[in-house]
């Protein structure tokens, strides 16, 4: 096989390996809904940052709370917070993210 084959299919399989565990994401079934969300006193705004409020998470057969955080702002985009969604008998967490 000519060397630049190689390099291309060694490439190719650089960057395959690369984009796959970028869009790993961890999957959360959890069999019943979450609690109420807890009532936070939100710190002052920041300059340069989102708020991304407390939330439900499940771990080991409960939920456990996670309270709010600060999250670095990414310029152009805004914060949409993760929150939970009915999936058939059970509940699903959907991350939050940049939109």
């Amino acid at each position: 096989m000519p060397k630049s084959s190689i390099r291309t299919l060694l490439a190719a399989a650089v960057f395959a390996l690369a984009s796959g565990a970028t869009f790993a994401q961890t999957v959360i079934i959890a069999p019943s809904a979450p609690p109420p969300p807890r009532v936070e006193t939100v710190p002052p705004p920041r300059a340069g940052y989102a708020w991304d409020p407390g939330h439900w998470r499940y771990a080991h057969g409960g939920y456990v709370w996670a309270p709010g955080h600060w999250q670095t702002v990414r310029v152009g985009h805004r914060w949409v917070p993760g929150h939970w969604i009915a999936h058939g008998p059970n509940w699903r967490w959907m991350p939050g993210h940049w939109a």
